[in-house]
C-alpha cells in the first residue's frame, strides 16, 4: 500500500458516515471494544480529557490542547472531521500523524480488522488511540464525534469530561428532542471522573445532573457571567464561552496535580492556531475580497456565523453553503 491506497482503503471498502449516512452508525460499542482488544488496549493507561457537545467541541479541543502543549505536556489531539487532510484527525503536538504510520497502520492490522468489519470511525479511533500509546503522550484531548454513550471514542477512562452545549445535530440518530440529545451526550459522563457543562439549562441541564448522581461525578457549570480572564486568539462570543469551559477543565486538571501555570494558559489561548493547526473557526483566508471561511453547520453554527457577520463592515454579502444530506436544511435557513 502506499497513502493513496491506505485512504482509498478506509473510505471505500469501509461503511462511512458522510458517504451513506445513518446505515454507518454504529448503536453500540461491541466492534470498538474488539479492536481495543486486537491492539493489546492502548485506550487503558490513556490520560485524556474526552469532550463531547453538538457545537464547540472541535474550538474547545484545540484550546485546551494548545494550553497543555503550552505547559510542557506531550498533548495527543483526536478531532473529526477534517477539513482538507485525513491526518488533521490525529495529532501530537500539533503535529498531525504521518503518511507512513497511517500506511503501516492499515496494513499490519488489517487482516485481523476485516473479520469484524470496523466502520470508518472506528478504525480512526482505533488508528489514534495506538498512535498516542506509541507515541507515549502525557495526555490526549478526545473529541466525541457524534452523540456520546455509543460514540466510538466512548472507551476511554478520562481525568476530565466535557459537553460543551446541546443543540439541534443528528437529531435522527440521537433522538427528536434536546432531552435526548442529551441523554446520548450525558453517557460519556464516569464514574467519579468530574464533568464539565459549558452551557445548559432547564430540562438539559436536569439530565446531566441526574447522570452525574447516577455516577457520583463530580458536575461543575460553567459560569458564563465572569470576564474572561485573558485574550483569546478564537474571535466571537461563542469562541468567548468555549474559553471559559477551557478554564474551568483547566482548575480541575489542576486540582489533580497537573502543573498548568496562568502564565501557560495566557499562551496557550493566544496561540491556538499556531500550537494546534486548527482551521475554519471564522477563519479569513482572502481579503480582495474578504473572504472568511467557517465550519457552523447547524441551526446554532448558522446563528453564530450571523452574529459574526453583523459585527463585520460590508457592502455586498455572498454566501456560499455546503452540508451533507443529514443536515435539517431547512432550520439553519431559516435564521437568515
Amino acid at each position: 500500500m502506499n497513502y493513496a491506497t491506505a485512504l482509498a482503503y478506509l473510505y471505500e471498502q469501509l461503511p462511512m458516515f458522510h458517504r451513506i449516512g445513518k446505515a454507518a452508525y454504529k448503536a453500540n460499542l461491541d466492534n470498538t471494544h474488539v479492536l481495543m482488544e486486537l491492539l493489546r488496549h492502548p485506550e487503558q493507561g490513556l490520560r485524556c480529557v474526552h469532550i463531547a457537545g453538538t457545537n464547540g467541541k472541535g474550538s474547545t479541543s484545540h484550546m485546551l490542547a494548545s494550553v497543555l502543549q503550552e505547559a510542557g505536556y506531550r498533548t495527543g489531539l483526536y478531532t473529526s472531521p477534517h477539513l482538507k487532510d485525513f491526518r488533521e484527525r490525529v495529532r501530537v503536538n500539533g503535529a498531525m500523524i504521518s503518511e507512513e504510520q497511517v500506511v503501516r497502520f492499515i496494513e499490519e492490522h488489517r487482516e485481523a480488522f476485516d473479520a469484524i468489519k470496523p466502520s470508518f470511525f472506528e478504525w480512526t479511533v482505533a488508528l489514534a488511540f495506538d498512535h498516542f500509546r506509541e507515541e507515549r503522550v502525557d495526555i490526549a484531548v478526545i473529541e466525541t464525534g457524534l452523540g456520546g454513550r455509543l460514540d466510538s471514542t466512548n472507551v476511554v477512562a478520562p481525568e476530565v469530561s466535557i459537553i460543551t452545549n446541546i443543540g439541534w445535530d443528528h437529531a435522527d440518530l440521537l433522538g427528536g428532542s434536546l432531552e435526548a440529545i442529551a441523554g446520548e451526550k450525558a453517557g460519556i459522563i464516569k464514574p467519579g471522573v468530574p464533568v464539565v457543562v459549558g452551557e445548559a439549562s432547564g430540562a438539559v441541564a436536569e439530565i446531566f445532573l441526574q447522570k452525574a448522581r447516577i455516577e457520583d461525578a463530580p458536575i461543575v457549570f460553567v459560569d458564563h457571567t465572569q470576564p474572561l480572564p485573558y485574550p483569546i486568539e478564537l474571535q466571537g462570543a461563542h469562541q468567548e464561552r468555549n474559553a471559559r469551559t477551557v478554564l474551568q477543565t483547566i482548575d480541575l486538571l489542576v486540582d489533580k496535580g497537573w502543573r498548568i501555570s496562568n502564565e501557560v494558559v495566557a499562551k496557550g489561548l493566544a496561540n491556538t492556531t499556531r500550537n494546534t493547526g486548527l482551521n475554519g473557526r471564522w477563519e479569513i483566508i482572502g481579503r480582495g475580497p474578504l473572504t472568511i471561511a467557517d465550519v457552523g453547520h447547524n441551526a446554532d453554527g448558522m446563528r453564530v456565523v450571523k452574529e459574526q457577520l453583523a459585527r463585520t463592515p460590508h457592502d455586498r454579502l455572498h454566501i456560499v453553503l455546503g452540508c451533507v444530506g443529514d443536515k435539517d436544511v431547512g432550520r439553519f435557513l431559516a435564521i437568515w
